[in-house]
């Protein structure tokens, strides 16, 4: 028989219940048992439905009060000597504080986890670091389960990947050279589980889907090799998000009981896989997309999962979501505002969990024991593919219609920077914000009030009016020199466009966590994209109409809409977002008529994007750098063109960033204390750059002292005409009591450097 199994399933509850259980207990609003309780119950509901549906594989383990890899550091006890930490057991204040700083430390960086949305705690390794169990929380979640009659699969990061994703603190120790002392906490863990009932541990690897240097390829053997000899325990080694490759015969030599593979990512590899695979190892089948909202082709699928029972029989495979669920919203049955025919198209993670129990007994029980399921399966695909909403002509036709002259501003930098300094006379130094201010309770719920209709448009316009008014005049006060409305009627930079987007549909309840309590809920591209009015221009008009100083007229990039959405599948994601990039053209165009003199469009996402595999980077970098230039060329040369990027490492598509010709970047840099700036001094960035000085994903407000130090390192790397002064990121996250001080004390730090 094969086995339906789950790599992991998203964390954040039905209606978010983590996210708002948390934010409590940090504001003190919620005792630590209040989270607790909480955290098991969304636990315990997951568990339970997994198993009712029918998997023989639940995972445990993937449940995190804010990141599995900061988890992984917890239990290791892989603390960073700032937090003060006792050595024995991580608690819930030190857990906390490396992800959100302290009054005493600030927090460790983030950085996206592969070509995600989602934001991991990067790991800090120390010269003299050791590892001890610090947390028991896989056993004990293990037991958990257990206790509710559940037998659950645990779910661990694998030791190399840890490794491999972590930095070394100051140079000061090689990750590699950790392992020996790492696995010895790996093999404790792995023997209470054995000790605990567990038949099975999935361990994921996903650096295998990399590029990796060959003493990388060394660590996994010798890893492998001691957790076998020393653990009881069945492995299922997992990758995802690409294909092995050349890591596929060395995955298979490993001594582990089962090798996954994502199939929707990497389908290619399962021919070669076939061929390859031991005669002792099972193969996981990840064939259910885990980071979209599509149906699966239910058909397509099984024709695939004969190829592999043929050659292997069934009781060698699993069938499997591609990935972890994380990266999906949790139930669609909650989305009843979506029309029967789109919802029809659609898939969430309970529902994928369906979809893998479903295709396990097509093929052990035969296809007429599940045939009104796959009935209903080909008639949506049907409808899908024949329905008129997808495509619109005219969309198409323009879009034949991009030429290379499309890509170009009417000058190059040198001749736009005049133009730019005369048009705007901004001081050395200029200070600006990244966008969003603080969306407060009292904006949050003036929207809720108009989407339930107890306000009329008449009434939230006056309300964001004058939260308008005050981010104005809060600005002025302070000395800042480009303002920003504060983008107080947009509830997320990508939703608010989609909107107004034609081709885009939007879910209730479609939340996926990007970090920590952060959650958002992507856009649903279904179809041609087209920009039907303007979206921006009447906020970014009354805006300027308040001050002289010039306001940014704040837009999201094609590239970070296109991978902030769930898009869809069938056509090529270069033309969905070259369609986007003409709707944004329109829009900068018509914001430039309107008088506004500087146009940021954010870009934090094109990295993101970025394929796994090098051979593939030049393909995507040479489309998604069209695709902002083209949204960004028709704009004059006295226009200012700001870009912003965020949480990723740009050392290694630093030439791509220049490509894009955008007048100002500004980059997070303070958590990583101006590290990437290495990057733009080998490079010789020609452009103007706003490196971050204030971490927002903190609440610590920093000081004078320490931005100006930042600021200062910075012209180590930067010209002076070239340096900006902004914070990491957007601000809507914050309190109005953290962001005052704050950018109080930023501008202060400009003006040090201005004398």
């Amino acid at each position: 028989m094969v086995l339906a199994t789950n790599l992991g399933f998203p964390r954040i509850g039905p209606d978010r219940e983590l996210k708002k259980t948390v934010e409590k207990f940090w504001s003190g609003k919620a005792s630590r048992q209040e989270l607790l309780d909480t955290a098991a119950a969304i636990r315990r509901d997951n568990w339970l439905m997994q198993k009712e549906l029918g998997l023989d594989h639940v995972p445990c383990g993937d449940f995190s009060l804010y990141d599995h890899m900061l988890d992984t550091l917890a239990m290791l006890g892989a603390v960073p000597k700032r937090y003060g930490w006792s050595g024995d057991q991580v608690d819930l204040d030190t857990y906390f504080a490396m992800a959100r700083g302290s009054a005493k430390a600030p927090a460790m960086e983030m950085t996206k986890w592969f070509d995600t949305n989602y934001h991991y705690i990067v790991p800090e390794f120390e010269r003299g670091m050791t590892f001890h169990l610090a947390s028991t929380k896989l056993v004990d979640e293990y037991n958990e389960a257990k206790s509710l009659g559940i037998r659950t699969r645990p779910v661990l990061l694998g030791p190399v990947s840890f490794l491999h994703l972590g930095k070394s603190i100051g140079g000061g120790v090689k990750p590699l050279s950790l392992l020996d002392s790492l696995l010895e906490v790996y093999i404790e863990v792995l023997r209470r589980l054995a000790d605990a009932g567990a038949g099975w541990v999935q361990i994921d690897e996903p650096c295998l889907v990399l590029d990796l240097p060959e003493e990388v390829r060394a660590a996994f053997n010798k890893t492998y090799s001691r957790l076998a000899a020393s653990a009881k325990i069945k492995i299922l080694l997992t990758s995802y998000f690409d294909e092995l490759r050349e890591n596929l015969d060395l995955t298979f030599r490993l001594p582990v009981a089962a090798v996954h593979l994502d199939l929707v990512r990497a389908p290619q590899q399962l021919e070669k896989a076939l061929a390859a695979i031991p005669q002792d190892k099972i193969l996981s089948l990840g064939v259910v997309d885990g980071r979209n909202v599509w149906r699966s082709d239910l058909d397509a699928i099984l024709r695939v999962i004969r190829m592999a029972t043929e050659k292997l029989g069934k009781e060698r495979v699993f069938i499997a979501p591609s990935c972890s669920l994380l990266h999906s919203p949790v139930d669609l049955d909650l989305e009843t505002g979506l029309d029967d025919e789109l919802r029809s198209w659609m898939a969430f993670a309970k529902q994928k969990v369906h979809e893998i129990v479903i295709l396990a007994r097509a093929v052990n029980e035969g296809e007429h024991a599940v045939a009104e399921e796959l009935k209903a399966n080909r008639e949506a695909h049907a409808t899908r593919r024949t329905s008129k909403r997808i495509h619109n002509p005219a969309v198409k036709e323009r879009v034949t219609r991009i030429t290379p002259e499309m890509f170009d501003r009417p000058a190059p930098f040198a001749i736009r920077r005049k133009a730019q300094e005369t048009a705007l006379g901004l001081p050395p130094f200029p200070t600006t914000t990244i966008g969003s201010f603080p969306q407060t309770k009292e904006i949050r719920a003036a929207r809720a009030d108009f989407n339930k209709g107890k306000s009329t448009a008449g009434q939230y316009k006056a309300t964001l009016r004058t939260e308008i008014e005050k981010a104005i005049r809060f600005q002025e006060e302070i000395g800042l020199d480009v303002l920003v409305h504060g983008e107080s009627e947009r509830s997320d930079m990508v939703e608010y466009f989609g909107e107004q987007l034609e081709g885009f549909a939007f879910t209730r309840n479609g939340w996926v966590q990007s970090y920590g309590s952060r959650c958002v809920r992507p856009p649903v591209i279904f179809g041609d994209v087209s920009r039907p009015e303007p979206m921006t221009v009447a906020w970014s008009k009354y805006a300027q109409s308040l001050t002289r100083r010039p306001v940014k007229g704040m837009l999201t990039g094609p590239v970070t809409i296109l991978q902030w959405s769930f898009v869809r599948d069938d056509q090529p994601r270069k033309t969905t977002c070259e369609q986007i990039a003409l709707a944004i053209l329109d829009e900068v165009l018509d914001l430039e008529a309107a008088g506004i003199k500087v146009i940021q469009i954010d870009e934090p996402a094109i990295r993101e994007g970025l394929p796994l595999r090098r051979d593939r980077w030049n393909d995507y970098l040479t489309w998604a750098v069209n695709c902002f230039r083209l949204s960004a060329a028709g704009a004059k040369s006295e226009t200012q063109i700001h870009t912003h990027m965020c949480y990723s490492e740009f050392n290694d598509i630093i030439a791509a960033i220049g490509r894009m010709d955008a007048d100002v970047i500004s980059i997070e840099s303070s958590r990583s204390k101006m590290e990437l700036l290495a990057a733009f001094k080998e490079y010789q960035y020609p452009n103007d750059i706003g490196p971050g000085v204030y971490d927002i994903h903190s609440p610590r407000v920093p000081t004078v002292e320490e931005m100006e130090e930042l600021l200062r390192r910075a012209l180590q790397v930067i010209a002076p005409e070239q340096l900006w002064v902004n914070p990491d990121c957007g601000l809507k996250t914050r309190s109005w009591e953290e962001v005052r001080p704050a950018l109080k004390h930023m501008v202060d730090a400009a003006r040090r450097i201005r004398m």
